[in-house]
């Protein structure tokens, strides 16, 4: 089989934050970097670690956003870095307020990036790494065994079956199809 171009994919970003005003900005930065933002999650109160609360303080917010334009998956790692760039810009006396985790859906699974190494994951560009964190099997999505706690959760699933039915509702308005394995 010849190789050929992957199927475009949705573009996500999860976040955290401890601040409305650095999240508003986000969102700003955000769409003018990637495409308008089509859809926000409800907000979870993030409790799963306090890895963050030195840096970030509490309480600490999680929510998912995706963009309108779907991307091809070869723009992941320098998406990754752009927000890297921008939760830098955002940062107050050197601590982020919020923390941007791109990442993208196709039919088959949620893909973030990483700029931490791990055996599991896998190297694009640009020190980023692909993690492989929910896997689509019937009906609804598994985490992997080394996916964060909070996707172990459940509380998620119904954004990203969200964002799926989506992305399924995008590929069909501009006649694209799943890829054949």
């Amino acid at each position: 089989m010849q190789p050929h171009e992957p199927i475009s994919v949705k573009l996500f970003c999860g976040v955290l934050t401890s601040s409305a005003e650095q999240l508003e900005q986000a969102f700003n930065l955000l769409t003018a970097q990637y495409s308008l933002i089509d859809w926000k999650s409800p907000v979870f109160p993030f409790t799963q670690t306090n890895y963050y609360v030195p840096e970030m303080g509490t309480p600490i917010d999680r929510l998912f956003i995706t963009f309108r334009d779907l991307i091809n998956p070869q723009q992941l790692a320098r998406i990754k870095v752009e927000c890297n760039d921008i939760e830098t810009k955002l940062s107050l006396d050197g601590r982020r307020k919020v923390n941007l985790d791109p990442g993208y859906l196709d039919y088959d699974k949620v893909v973030l990036a990483s700029a931490k190494y791990a055996g599991h994951k896998v190297y694009l560009d640009l020190g980023i790494y692909a993690d492989i964190t929910l896997m689509y099997r019937k009906g609804r999505f598994v985490p992997s065994d080394w996916c964060f706690p909070d996707f172990k959760t459940g509380e998620y699933d119904d954004v990203f079956l969200h964002i799926r039915a989506k992305y399924k509702g995008q590929l069909r308005k501009a006649g694209l199809t799943r890829p054949v394995a």
